[in-house]
C-alpha cells in the first residue's frame, strides 16, 4: 500500500517570509565576505632623470596594480578583470584625451576622430601592435586589448601626438596623483605589486615590482622609488624621421 501524499498549504505571507529571510542570509554573507577585504596603501616616490625627488601629480601619475598570485606563485587567472568593456581616446586638438588610460584586460577601446582632418594613429610596441590606417573627421576605429601591457599611442601624421594604453589583468588597480596610492576591497591572499610611470626607466619598475601578503584589515605595502630617463623621441610607423607637412595639407 503506497503513503499518502499530504498536500502542504504554504500562505503567501510564510513565501514573503521565506524569499526575505534567504535575501537577508545572501546580504549578510556578501557583507560578511566585504569587510574580511583590504585598503592596500603603496607610498610612492618619483625621481626626474635630474636627481630631483616629486610626487606622482596629475600631469604625471602613477599607475599600481596588484596582479593575484595562485598557490603555485603563478598569475591566478582565475580572477576576471572585468571583459567586456568598453573605452575612448579621443582625437581633438591634434591630441589624444585622455593623455593615459587604463583599462581592465578584454576591453575594447575606441579611438574617434574629432578633428577636421585625418588622423593614422598606430602603436608598434610591446602592448597591443596594431595601425589603423588613416580615416576621417567623424569616424571612429576600435581596438581589443586582450593582453596586459603597455601601448605607447602615436599618430603617424602629427608628432606631437602621443598618449598610453595600460592594459591589466587585474580589476585591483589606481592611478595616483600624489604620495601614496590606495587600492580598495582587495580580497586577503597573495598578490604581485606591479608599477608604471611614463619614462621611468625598466630597471626601476622592475626593481619596484615585489610579492605583496595582504590580510583583513588595511594593509600597508611599504614604500616604491621609480627612476625616470629623459623622454625619447619616437619615429613615425616606418620608423622614420616625420616629414614636414606642406602649407594648405589636408594633414
Amino acid at each position: 500500500m503506497s503513503p499518502r501524499c499530504r498536500t502542504v498549504k504554504i500562505s503567501r505571507r510564510s513565501l514573503q517570509v521565506l524569499f526575505t529571510g534567504l535575501l537577508m542570509g545572501n546580504s549578510l554573507v556578501r557583507s560578511a565576505s566585504a569587510q574580511m577585504n583590504a585598503d592596500v596603501t603603496i607610498h610612492l616616490t618619483v625621481r626626474a632623470a635630474d636627481g630631483k625627488s616629486r610626487i606622482p601629480s596629475a600631469n604625471a601619475p602613477v599607475v599600481v596594480w596588484l596582479s593575484p598570485l595562485g598557490a603555485d606563485g603563478e598569475t591566478d587567472l582565475t580572477v576576471k578583470p572585468g571583459t567586456g568593456r568598453s573605452f575612448q581616446m579621443v582625437q581633438k586638438d591634434k591630441m589624444f584625451q585622455p593623455h593615459l588610460l587604463v583599462v581592465p584586460t578584454g576591453s575594447l577601446v575606441g579611438f574617434p576622430n574629432r578633428d577636421p582632418f585625418f588622423h593614422n594613429v598606430f602603436s608598434l610596441f610591446n602592448g597591443r601592435r596594431f595601425d589603423l590606417g588613416l580615416y576621417e573627421t567623424g569616424a571612429t576605429h576600435s581596438v581589443p586589448f586582450n593582453r596586459e601591457g603597455v601601448s605607447y599611442i602615436f599618430c603617424n601624421i602629427h608628432p606631437e601626438m602621443g598618449a598610453v594604453i595600460l592594459s591589466v589583468a587585474t580589476p585591483y588597480f589606481a592611478v595616483a596623483a600624489q604620495a601614496s596610492a590606495q587600492l580598495h576591497h582587495v580580497p586577503p591572499g597573495t598578490y604581485l605589486l606591479k608599477v608604471w610611470a611614463e619614462d621611468a626607466a625598466e630597471a626601476s619598475l622592475e626593481k619596484a615590482s615585489r610579492r605583496i601578503k595582504v590580510g583583513q584589515g588595511n594593509t600597508d605595502a611599504g614604500a616604491v622609488d621609480i627612476a625616470l630617463q629623459p623622454p625619447q623621441q619616437h619615429t613615425d610607423k616606418f620608423g622614420k624621421p616625420y616629414a614636414r607637412h606642406p602649407e594648405g595639407s589636408p594633414y
